[in-house]
């Protein structure tokens, strides 16, 4: 079947994650964030091993290895009873993360709105706001200017083409450079315009 599906995308450093973990707690909304699932594997397993060597490079994971994996969680989600297909929206974050991978997504989802986080701001500047949150939080992929300049180019030069592969009347195009909670009443006013987000009655 497909997934009712929300895609959240945005350069490193738009602030994906604090908009995929507040927008998660909306009710009928089941977020699912690609690095936060690769970040969980055993550090010592076949695919902990995979992730790190690629992560520390600042290269994405091949895209067969990543669509599995999701796939695999998304299954886990549903025999646990915490996401409902007939009733819940995923909200995607990191994944796609290029055209092959949603190539090899589509038959799974149904594409709701692409949320696309745009931000300003000189290169410097976002450098600086990674390896701050490299420091909060600890992420090995955030604290290396050269890993950091890397996944800039990653996204410039496969993820901004994946755009494209998507309808234009499906982007939502919302400025990041607010304070998070303009960011999130701007996303939630796009989504539910025309009925495109029906949260579930209590």
């Amino acid at each position: 079947m497909k997934y009712k599906t929300y895609l959240l995308f945005g350069a490193p450093g738009a602030g994906k994650g604090t908009q995929g973990k507040i927008l998660g707690t909306v009710p009928g909304f089941v977020h699912v964030a690609s690095g936060d699932l690769f970040r969980s594997l055993d550090p010592q397993s076949e695919a902990g091993k995979i992730f790190r060597e690629y992560a520390d490079r600042g290269q994405l994971v091949p895209d067969d290895f990543t669509v599995r994996l999701w796939g695999h969680h998304i299954q886990r989600l549903i025999e646990a009873r915490r996401f409902d297909p007939d009733k819940d929206y995923l909200l995607l974050d990191g994944i796609p993360r290029n055209t092959h991978q949603a190539e090899l997504m589509d038959p799974h989802m149904h594409v709701m709105k692409l949320i696309h986080l745009t931000a300003g701001g000189s290169r410097d500047a976002v450098i600086q706001r990674l390896k701050l949150r490299s420091l909060r939080e600890g992420r090995s992929d955030d604290k290396s200017e050269q890993v950091i300049n890397k996944r800039m180019e990653v996204y410039q030069n496969e993820t901004v083409p994946l755009l494209k592969h998507f309808p234009d009347s499906l982007r939502l195009d919302v400025n990041a450079l607010q304070t998070p909670i303009e960011v999130t009443r701007d996303i939630l006013t796009g989504i539910c315009a025309n009925g495109n987000f029906i949260p579930p009655k209590p």
